[in-house]
């Protein structure tokens, strides 16, 4: 069975009062459309071998959204609809759709905050808490490893000291 696995993002987090309109529209094509647009390659070729399965990471703030990650969360919450929509889709045509949301993890999406204060709080609550690549890649691999009627559609996954929910 092939498997997509969609885990671009970037996460330039703002208050929503500083306007950074750049900022936003880099995470609505990169989030939102790049996701998209892998999908729509993927699923022909799916779609007409009968079998296979789309994961797509997104994040908590897909699910929360706390102060200065309204847009980011917003892309994240789209991503939860666009998987949810292909589920429902392509049901009876033997493809999976998973989506994986990870709380902290140790990445280098604080690199593209350009707010010096929020970009050294979400950094310490990476390295203090942050979940590792490996913790990720074994949920993906527990969605992969499901019996072909078995869809995982829905993973929260956070390190069992993340104190936010965010």
């Amino acid at each position: 069975m092939d498997v997509l696995f969609n885990n671009a993002g970037l996460m330039p987090v703002s208050m929503l009062r500083d306007g950074k309109v750049d900022e936003w529209e880099a995470m609505i094509d990169i989030n939102i459309k790049g996701a998209l647009y892998d999908i729509k390659y993927a699923l022909s070729l799916m779609e007409q071998q009968k079998s296979g399965h789309i994961i797509t990471t997104d994040s908590v703030a897909g699910h929360f959204t706390g102060e200065g990650s309204s847009v980011y969360s917003a892309t994240e919450y789209a991503m939860r609809a666009v998987m949810e929509g292909l589920r429902v889709e392509e049901v009876g045509m033997g493809i999976k759709s998973t989506l994986i949301s990870p709380g902290h993890a140790q990445t280098e999406l604080a690199s593209g905050i350009s707010d010096p204060q929020l970009r050294a709080a979400v950094l310490k609550s990476e390295t203090e808490t942050g979940l590792t690549a490996t913790d990720v890649a074994n949920a993906v691999m527990y969605a992969i490893d499901t019996p072909d009627n078995v869809g995982i559609n829905d993973v929260i996954l956070r390190s069992i000291d993340q104190k936010r929910d965010y």
